[in-house]
């Protein structure tokens, strides 16, 4: 949070109104009325009559989303929920459960090692970023293509965009998934994710690589009028699933057994072996 006023120095007005206060928008837990949660009752309003996920987005945005769009949340949740511990996050998960740490521990280590600028929910604000910006640039007379090569690093490099190819696999079999579950939900195509077909096909037709689940995602959710930070703050715990999974696994199995390696297992590159220097005299 920034200050809108720059207080004069030493002027802690702004820290004394608020100081042992706790305030919120949000709502909190009036005992023996109610817990509101932005003007619902969460026991007479929400519990029973609405979704887990339409709650969770409820938290958030601060807007009760139609349920279809709770649907598809959840719909893309299972989508990364994996239980495979070669997925580095999962793989967190599966040395926690390895080494006896608690599920809470392994999960929350788990959520955090996928907050990357590579891979997981961390690469979101980045991607819908890119996405709103080429949406501008198509509006403003740029065709796609030269949207695409303003993204190249050098001339004779690739374009690096968030949101397409993989590191492993070219194409991504949970879009097809996704596809099937926004035609069901009755969503139309919007123009973000109209412009992400079309810069699709571009690189298809220069490198053959294509849009990523991230890219698929991040598009939608524009569409659907949320903004970068509110798409990253839904999707930031999306990894959990599959990561308490391999916990589970591996906290169910002998301790310390999951993926052991011998030191000779190491390709170790660095100076060669010394002995220790005797202590000073």
């Amino acid at each position: 949070m920034s200050l809108r006023n720059k207080p004069e120095k030493n002027d802690t007005t702004f820290w004394d109104q608020r100081r042992g206060v706790i305030r919120s928008q949000k709502g909190g837990w009036v005992i023996n009325e109610a817990i509101h949660n932005h003007g619902y009752s969460m026991m007479d309003d929400l519990v029973g009559k609405v979704s887990f996920f339409q709650v969770f987005f409820l938290n958030i945005i601060g807007k009760l989303p139609a349920q279809r769009l709770a649907e598809w949340l959840e719909a893309y949740w299972i989508c990364l929920s994996w239980p495979d511990a070669r997925i580095w996050c999962n793989q967190v998960g599966s040395l926690a459960g390895s080494l006896r740490t608690s599920p809470v521990a392994a999960v929350s280590c788990g959520i955090l090692a996928s907050d990357s600028t590579r891979y997981g929910p961390g690469t979101t604000y980045a991607a819908t970023k890119f996405i709103i910006s080429a949406l501008k640039k198509k509006k403003s007379g740029l065709p796609v293509g030269k949207i695409i090569s303003e993204e190249q690093r050098g001339r004779s490099s690739s374009p690096k965009i968030m949101g397409y190819t993989r590191p492993i696999a070219n194409g991504d079999e949970r879009i097809p998934a996704m596809e099937r579950v926004t035609q069901k939900l009755g969503f139309e195509i919007g123009e973000h994710l109209s412009l992400a077909y079309e810069i699709e096909e571009v690189l298809i037709k220069q490198s053959e690589e294509k849009m990523n689940i991230g890219g698929y995602r991040c598009a939608f959710l524009l569409d659907q009028g949320l903004t970068p930070m509110e798409i990253y703050r839904l999707l930031s715990p999306v990894v959990f699933a599959g990561v308490l999974a391999c916990y589970t696994e591996a906290a169910d199995s002998s301790p310390e057994s999951f993926f052991p390696l011998r030191c000779d297992d190491i390709n170790y590159q660095g100076v060669n072996s010394r002995s220790v220097p005797p202590p000073p005299n």
